[in-house]
């Protein structure tokens, strides 16, 4: 059996294996005829076709478009304080079905990517484990890093092998609401993934109210990855800097949030990549609790 086909096999049968996969381990398997769903999640909030146009114009031979706005979010309520946040997760079910939809299966390898240092490929990621699938891994460097290492580009479309829905699994990734996130404030370390700049409350361009939630630390995902903003630090690295971060609190016990429940995805990532999985997700974000006038509302580092 061919050891670059398997290799993504191996490292699914191992709990604590890394989650990011290099572009010469993705090519190497591609090229001994691996099957591998590839699903591209480029996107910009300030231009949300700007993804899609950029896959058109070029991706990995086979990969297919997964879309923040339509695939990897739920619909948004209207504003006020029913209001769960700017990009709310699918329902299970509808996520579910998408994956269906894409080819994916419990065995199915998949391996997500963009162009933005991974900040959407994480969310695909998240939300992959989050309906119970463990074979999924972000392509570390993203479209550059597979460009660099000799990969090409094509504009044509894929045919997707579509299949039923995902089969119903308990959620493998904890998620926290605003309700259960209020009442561990003090308790709780709760990790904000944002820039500097909009958790201490100096701008907000996306959302209403600046600022960040009381007790909150800063974590902005970016410190995720190296120099060239676009590959991971080392584990060793981010376990350093995540523990520094915690100060000997448990990372089971902690939460991650940002501005509507995307880049925390990243920090989770990086994360398991450092060996520290278990942390919960909270969806709604900062985009959900400044929707409400009467949750407290902190500025300043």
């Amino acid at each position: 059996m061919n050891h670059s086909r398997n290799t993504l096999e191996r490292r699914a049968a191992r709990p604590t294996a890394s989650p990011l996969v290099s572009a010469e381990a993705l090519g190497s398997a591609l090229d001994a005829g691996a099957e591998i769903v590839l699903l591209d999640a480029r996107f910009d909030l300030s231009d949300p076709e700007a993804g899609r146009r950029a896959f058109d114009q070029g991706h990995l031979p086979g990969a297919q478009y997964a879309d923040l706005d339509r695939d990897l979010s739920g619909p948004k309520a209207a504003p006020g304080p029913a209001f769960t946040g700017r990009h709310p997760l699918p329902s299970h079910d509808a996520f579910a079905a998408t994956a269906g939809r894409w080819g994916v299966g419990p065995e199915t390898c998949v391996v997500a990517m963009d162009a933005q240092g991974s900040a959407y490929a994480a969310r695909l990621w998240w939300l992959l484990r989050w309906i119970g699938h463990a074979r999924v891994w972000v392509l570390d460097g993203g479209i550059a890093a597979w460009l660099a290492a000799g990969g090409t580009l094509t504009a044509e479309p894929a045919t997707a092998r579509a299949r039923a829905p995902y089969p119903r699994r308990a959620a493998s990734m904890p998620t926290v609401d605003a309700a259960q996130l209020a009442g561990a404030l003090g308790s709780a370390q709760v990790i904000d993934a944002r820039a500097p700049e909009r958790f201490r409350g100096d701008v907000e361009p996306l959302d209403a109210v600046a600022g960040h939630i009381p007790g909150t630390l800063n974590r902005p995902f970016k410190d995720n990855l190296a120099a060239d903003g676009a590959h991971f630090k080392p584990a060793a690295q981010l376990a350093r800097e995540f523990a520094a971060l915690y100060g000997g609190a448990l990372p089971s016990a902690s939460v991650h949030l940002c501005g509507s429940g995307v880049t925390a995805c990243h920090n989770l990532l990086a994360m398991q990549a450092a060996g520290l999985p278990g942390a919960a997700l909270y969806p709604g974000s900062w985009s959900e609790w400044c929707a409400d006038p009467v949750r407290p509302v902190a500025r300043g580092a």
